[in-house]
């Protein structure tokens, strides 16, 4: 869980209060970074912020969970479990509770085998797999003991945590993330990392005790009943205990035979009743699978990108956007980074010039308070100070992260986080791959940064995100440099209390979802890779904008 919030000074400082900093900028390095307790050392004086001490001014504090990796690969696309659709209602929530599928069946029946299956022939980008095993219940110092000797019940309802099973999935069906423990089954206990989820278009919750429940019941909206031989079960829990889980055969058959079988005939068997669909022979029966598939679709709806914008594209932009004045400065610095026989020098060099007065521009909406110092003259002069906690810079990689250096130029120590999204060249849809973020974000205001700004959907996606980690909505500020009315109108539309900050709004996207005018690929202009021609399978990559 997140530490408590460090301690801050008591005066109010007229900048913003940061926390420390960090170069590590690429996704790829993904090793688990322990949460760090943060504590902040008196200030300089009571003008200054409090920054950190005893700690390089470059170490990134990160939220207690990464990502979780891919749920699995197929020859036709890659579905992700930390993946979630950005379309929102006007009050920024999904626009239909997610459709939660139950598999219920005895233990090694090809439940997760069956799940998998699933979700690949659905081909919906968005699922997430939650398994009962996460949720066995913290054991004492007896139950530990009595489960070394193979003497403790697994299979008994009361071995669950079913409190907590019902509020993760009801937490899951609104579209918010959830925390999942980790279940260590050679120790028999939880481990210390918790594993966050986030909401999908589907969510399927299997388990041996799947509808032991009569609340979790009415959560599913699908019952399965996964339905194979004993023996079969038996040689498969006979492998996966052996080869997996570290147990001897002895103990594996002696836990069998004295709980596991009175288990299944007492409290599993007896629920295959409650099941919408039995499915004899597990994952063998392809016909069964198929006829679950068609179902789902049936009951899901999609809610498309360009309905959501076109509700408002012929009203006003809102007031929650604000534009940097069209000075002739501003105006000619826009001219040079359009240009397309602009040399990557300049761009680079404009583009960082836009990028601090974006900045300044922005800090322009915290909060402030009228506060009285005294000058070197012994003068009272009385100004303004900030009175928030601090600001954390998130980036939407990989343009966003090009605004990092002009955000630290302006704000001292100030903590960044990350957030990767790419488009789903299948779909048309973003996808979150990667997350970052600082501990105690909460309590931020938070500048969200990214260059271009075209549909609305990388932005709304990591809109959602932040929601999800408690930042409140009216502390979020939208930064970028070129934004399209579909994308100002979208993100508006779903988060009407997120600040907009531009330099410039274009009229149209094409078909291809570019901005028109536009400034072309800004990660391609700026980093100096090869841009991909448009419409060509290689842009799978791309990100959304």
């Amino acid at each position: 869980m997140a530490a408590p919030p460090a301690s801050a000074d008591a005066a109010p400082s007229p900048l913003p209060s940061t926390g420390p900093s960090d170069g590590t900028r690429r996704p790829a390095e993904q090793s688990e970074t322990a949460c760090e307790d943060r504590s902040n050392a008196g200030s300089l004086d009571r003008l200054l912020p409090p920054v950190g001490t005893g700690r390089s001014p470059r170490k990134r504090t990160t939220s207690q969970c990464k990502s979780e990796p891919p749920l699995l690969r197929t020859s036709k696309r890659t579905i992700y479990t930390a993946g979630r659709p950005p379309w929102y209602n006007e009050h920024g929530t999904q626009s239909k509770e997610a459709f939660a599928i139950g598999l219920g069946g005895g233990s090694a029946s090809g439940k997760t085998t069956v799940a998998r299956m699933i979700i690949e022939a659905l081909d919906v980008p968005w699922v997430v797999l939650l398994s009962m095993d996460s949720f066995y219940k913290v054991l004492t110092q007896q139950q530990q003991e009595q489960a070394a000797h193979n003497n403790y019940n697994f299979d008994h309802p009361d071995a669950f945590d079913f409190d907590l099973i019902i509020s993760t999935l009801k937490k899951l069906k609104q579209g918010r993330s959830v925390q999942v423990p980790i279940y260590d089954f050679t120790t028999h206990s939880r481990k210390k990392d918790w594993k966050t989820l986030y909401g999908a278009n589907v969510i399927i919750f299997e388990g041996i005790m799947a509808f032991a429940d009569k609340t979790l019941l009415e959560l599913l909206d699908m019952k399965i009943f996964v339905d194979t031989d004993s023996d079969i079960r038996l040689v498969r829990r006979l492998r996966r205990d052996i080869s997996e889980r570290g147990r001897d055969i002895e103990g594996v058959i002696k836990q069998y035979n004295k709980f596991v079988k009175p288990a299944f005939d007492q409290y599993i068997q007896p629920t295959m009743r409650l099941a919408d669909i039995v499915v004899p022979r597990g994952s063998g029966n392809t016909v069964a699978i198929d006829l679950i598939v068609q179902h789902v679709h049936s009951q899901l709806e999609e809610v498309s990108q360009a309905a959501l914008a076109s509700a408002h594209q012929c009203h006003p932009l809102p007031q929650t956007l604000s534009v940097l004045k069209s000075t002739p400065q501003v105006r000619g610095m826009h001219t040079i980074i359009r240009d397309k026989e602009t040399s990557r020098d300049e761009f680079i060099f404009y583009s960082k010039r836009l990028m601090r007065l974006l900045i300044e521009h922005a800090l322009s909406f915290l909060p402030f308070q009228d506060c009285t110092v005294q000058t070197p003259q012994g003068q009272d002069y009385t100004g303004k100070c900030y009175t928030g906690k601090q600001i954390t810079g998130v980036s939407i990689l990989r343009a966003g992260e090009t605004m990092e250096p002009a955000l630290r130029a302006v704000c001292k120590d100030v903590r960044i986080g990350t957030i990767l999204i790419q488009t789903n060249q299948l779909t048309g849809e973003p996808e979150l791959h990667y997350l970052r973020l600082p501990k105690d974000i909460s309590d931020d205001h938070v500048i969200l940064m990214d260059c271009t700004v075209s549909t609305g959907a990388a932005a709304m996606m990591a809109v959602r995100v932040l929601l999800d980690h408690d930042v409140p909505e009216d502390k979020i500020f939208l930064l970028s440099l070129l934004m399209a009315e579909m994308g100002v109108h979208s993100v508006a539309y779903a988060f009407p209390r997120v600040r907009i900050i531009t330099t410039a709004v274009d009229k149209r996207v094409n078909d291809l979802f570019r901005i028109i005018p536009g400034i072309g690929n800004f990660g391609d202009r700026y980093f100096g890779t090869d841009a991909v021609p448009e419409g060509s399978d290689e842009e799978e990559l791309s990100s959304v904008g």
